[in-house]
């Protein structure tokens, strides 16, 4: 699948992921075809862009960890937005820490990995789903690192509330092509001030406070590539916020066009342990799929390949099918393969071997087969 911005949505293109009003109520299916309404629609719900399959991709398979994934998505966020809202109001949170333990309830305390799913977002919803997403990711990497439940549950507060000062920012910052210097300045100087508000709503428990700040310095740091005081101790909460803010910032749906892959953000967090806590990140690992049975990938030899079998010791080297030569390899056997990495996943389906026309004749594949057009659920 690839992520298409609104702009540049064409009629026919097949929708990867469905696409639900602002009430969570599903509009349109997956694997639906884009007419003009629908297209219409999607700018009427002021989405900055929508995932879509390419010609050749079909569509991915659904567990039911994916479909439950996506309800906890649709309807939590509005609670999200409502203890927001009554920070922003009333200046104290409503019911916070019932919304925090909600979350670890269903995603804190996981013993197997699930498939990390990221939503369509508008201008309006954008910070409620990013603090949601940051939250569910927080509590995950958090049960993986065996931080204590009050420690825990107190990162989630602070994954929910991270993010709220730019609430009082243009909200088109959040969702503009080529941001300016002064804007991206604009929206900073809105997330710190968001601080006081996040002093006062939790004035008995300064560490929420804390939290947010060294998580903030933290990633502003990495972005000016600016050294870390070693003497400098951050809270363990802040350690697993940090990956969870950055993971989501960059593979979710932004103004800028492509969301970074999950793998390459994977790497590049790994490859900056100074910024990344090492514990924090390789808690992400184990909680998400990432180069699991069946996903297609780029070799740094410059080959396609499909993973036959992922490896749990080590997620980025496991065995691959590659491509041109139909040949296995397994990436594991380092002293043989040592000098070939994954590079990424396959960006696109289109480079992939396409059957002719004649040669499906009997293959009980139907090239001109229908795909139901786009039509609102009832």
């Amino acid at each position: 699948m690839k992520f298409v911005k609104t702009e540049d949505l064409k009629i026919g293109m097949r929708l990867a992921k469905p696409i639900y009003n602002n009430k969570g109520v599903l509009l349109y299916d997956r694997n639906s075809k884009l007419t003009q309404q629908g297209i219409e629609s999607v700018r009427n719900f002021k989405l900055i862009g929508i995932y879509v399959l390419e010609p050749a991709e079909p569509l991915p398979p659904q567990s039911e960890d994916d479909v439950e994934f996506e309800k906890f998505q649709m309807v939590t966020v509005f609670s999200v937005q409502e203890e927001l809202t009554s920070i922003l109001e009333r200046g104290k949170n409503n019911r916070i820490y019932n919304l925090a333990e909600n979350i670890i309830r269903k995603y804190g305390r996981l013993d197997h990995k699930i498939n990390f799913l990221q939503n369509l977002r508008s201008k309006e919803d954008f910070v409620y789903k990013h603090s949601l997403n940051v939250a569910i990711l927080t509590a995950m990497i958090c049960h993986k690192m065996n931080i204590r439940k009050e420690d825990m549950t107190e990162a989630v507060v602070c994954a929910i509330v991270h993010d709220i000062g730019k609430l009082r920012a243009d909200p088109q910052l959040l969702v503009k092509d080529d941001i300016t210097e002064d804007e991206e300045r604009e929206l900073k100087a809105a997330q710190f001030e968001g601080l006081s508000l996040i002093e006062a709503a939790f004035a008995s428990t300064p560490n929420i406070k804390r939290v947010c700040l060294q998580t903030y310095n933290r990633l502003e740091a990495y972005y000016k590539g600016e050294e870390i005081d070693r003497n400098s101790k951050m809270v363990i909460g802040a350690k697993a916020l940090v990956v969870a803010e950055e993971y989501d910032r960059m593979t979710a749906i932004n103004s800028e066009g492509e969301p970074q892959s999950e793998v390459a953000q994977m790497k590049i967090m790994m490859d900056n342990p100074e910024y990344f806590e090492p514990a924090a990140v390789k808690a992400l690992i184990d909680s998400i799929n990432l180069l699991s049975d069946g996903v297609c990938v780029e070799l740094s030899t410059g080959e396609k390949a499909l993973v036959t079998a992922a490896n749990e010791d080590n997620i980025f080297r496991p065995v691959v099918l590659c491509f041109s030569t139909n040949t296995i390899i397994d990436l594991s056997m380092t002293a043989l393969y040592n000098d070939i990495e994954i590079v990424d996943v396959m960006k696109t389906y289109d480079n992939r071997y396409k059957l002719k026309a004649d040669s499906q004749e009997g293959s009980g594949v139907n090239p001109d087969a229908e795909v139901p057009p786009l039509i609102p659920v009832e």
